[in-house]
């Protein structure tokens, strides 16, 4: 199977793999494991993980396919009867496994990088945005 093929089928649902759970798998996974699993799958092909740039010529891909549901959802562009049937939350799907694999690519723990990205945020701009008051902050963790 060439780079190219590979990459075409790594669509989340779209792939056929003996031994990894289905779509319908209720499992709640922590970052190990869905890098853990992102591995095992990538790593039953000889041709492994792809070079940088073709992971973010995927990611960007994946981008656009986001940006295309989120259109047909929220925009003024009505899907075409002969699209497929995706949603968001796949599209967020196939984004969130191709940021898996990239990260793994590049040997990057995803807990780290995500501890990493939430202390600049909450430090840089703790204070630059308008606060809820405590009821408010209160009554949205009840929700």
């Amino acid at each position: 199977m060439s780079n190219h093929t590979l990459l075409a089928n790594m669509k989340i649902g779209k792939v056929i793999n003996k031994g990894v759970s289905s779509m319908a798998d209720p499992k709640v996974y922590n970052t190990v494991e869905m890098q853990d699993r992102v591995d095992q799958y990538i790593s039953q092909f000889k041709e492994g993980y792809f070079s940088p740039l073709s992971m973010l010529a995927r990611f960007t891909e994946e981008i656009g396919e986001l940006a295309r549901e989120v259109n047909h959802v929220y925009g003024e562009k009505p899907k075409k009867t002969s699209e497929d049937d995706n949603t968001i939350e796949d599209e967020l799907g196939d984004l969130l496994f191709v940021t898996i694999s990239f990260a793994n690519s590049l040997n990057i723990d995803i807990s780290e990088a995500f501890n990493r990205a939430m202390s600049k945020f909450e430090t840089r701009d703790k204070d630059r945005w308008t606060r809820k008051e405590q009821t408010e902050v209160e009554k949205d963790e009840q929700n």
